[in-house]
């Protein structure tokens, strides 16, 4: 008993956790750990310093929420939970690159991944502009 109660973990603590790995990288959670590189990159924009506003209507249906920026030709769209034109855009364009203006997530359709648009230097720019846009500050960055 006294063995048994010595090597206790937090898998054995937890009754709904199956396994220490769910823990570690949040598959129970639906935690995604974004990419730090994406060979899609050089399709950016060149000038990604001047961008719409985050109150910005989707260009096809003037929808007001759930916008997307397409981070290749600055064209806003909206998201998949309304009419899908950022998606069909990328269907159309492949354009893959796309930053939310709900949340400033970025996106890489054929990566089929999101970005960590703090830490790739090629984001960080875009990110910083849409965050004080948004919110009229400067982003606080995370250290890496």
């Amino acid at each position: 008993m006294a063995a048994q109660a010595g090597s206790s973990s937090a898998a054995q603590e937890d009754p709904f956790v199956e396994n220490e790995e769910e823990l570690i990288f949040g598959a129970e959670s639906g935690w995604v750990e974004a990419r730090t590189f994406c060979d899609h990159l050089p399709s950016l924009s060149t000038d990604l310093a001047h961008i719409p506003a985050p109150d910005t209507p989707c260009n096809r249906c003037q929808h007001p929420n759930e916008n997307w920026l397409c981070l290749c030709c600055k064209d806003i769209l909206c998201s998949r939970f309304v009419n899908k034109h950022m998606l069909q855009h990328f269907q159309q364009t492949n354009h893959c690159l796309a930053l939310s203006y709900s949340d400033l997530s970025v996106w890489c359709f054929s990566c089929d991944a999101y970005l960590d648009a703090q830490v790739i230097p090629q984001l960080r720019g875009v990110y910083e502009t849409a965050y004080i846009l948004k919110f009229g500050e400067a982003p606080p960055f995370r250290t890496v």
